[in-house]
């Protein structure tokens, strides 16, 4: 898979791709990255980007030539087809499911906007999606961008060592992850569940399922509104709740 950012900051961009699975990756070559800077593609001796807004108020915005130039020589630098997506705090919301969808197409487009953002009409003639990685305004899209690659590239085939590691990520079934132990057995800071250590892998595979659910139920309640339980899940996440309501009022 190719990812071609357009970035005033190809630096940063370059030094994170170099790290961990995203790194591993890069040079294993199961994915392609580079850099387009709009400056590159400025018509002046400053390589000026932005510009005023026109009505007035604060800010610059970026302007069309140069980040169109930049679009067209990522599209020009394979033939396959490509998705040119914006990272803007005005997009969609940036989803795990959402991440699956994108880990399919062969190349991604990837616009990093600075200042006020891009010129409007650019995104209505030059961008096929706008993305946010949540609701908070950061300084330009290079982090965003990388949130999204770093989420896409784990889910490419044979970038895992063991593609089970991505199948139970929280949000993968809609719930949010089980509780993860290692050694040593004790600690200061508590034991590992006996149930771990018990070798029973269906008493295991069960505990996991039930604080997946008694989890998720906690801490994003709106998750578990989305999802269809069977009667195995309700049971579990019920008992899970008693268990929660006991050891509160047992504690008081």
């Amino acid at each position: 898979m190719r990812f071609d950012l357009i970035t005033l900051f190809p630096e940063l961009i370059d030094a994170a791709m170099q790290l961990g699975v995203v790194g591993r990756a890069r040079k294993r070559a199961q994915i392609l990255s580079t850099c387009h800077n709009p400056r590159d593609f400025a018509y002046d001796a400053y390589r000026t980007v932005d510009e005023r807004p026109f009505g007035g108020g604060p800010g610059m915005v970026m302007q069309i030539a140069p980040i169109k130039a930049a679009i067209a020589a990522a599209r020009a630098a394979d033939p396959r087809p490509v998705s040119v997506l914006y990272l803007s705090p005005q997009g969609r919301t940036f989803t795990q499911a959402h991440a699956r969808t994108l880990a399919r197409r062969e190349r991604l487009i990837l616009i990093c906007g600075r200042y006020e953002g891009l010129d409007e009409r650019l995104l209505q003639n030059c961008v096929d999606e706008e993305l946010s990685i949540g609701d908070y305004v950061l300084s330009g899209g290079e982090l965003a961008a990388l949130v999204v690659i770093d989420a896409v590239t784990r889910l490419l085939p044979g970038v895992l060592n063991t593609s089970a590691s991505a199948d139970q990520d929280s949000f993968e079934n809609g719930l949010l992850d089980c509780p993860h132990y290692t050694r040593p057995e004790q600690a200061a800071e508590g034991e590992v569940p006996s149930v771990l250590l018990s070798g029973d892998h269906q008493a295991i595979a069960r505990w996991r399922r039930t604080q997946s659910l008694g989890r998720t139920w906690l801490r994003r309640p709106d998750l578990l509104a989305r999802v269809q339980l069977s009667k195995q899940d309700r049971d579990l996440l019920s008992a899970f709740q008693r268990q929660h309501m006991g050891s509160r009022f047992g504690s008081d």
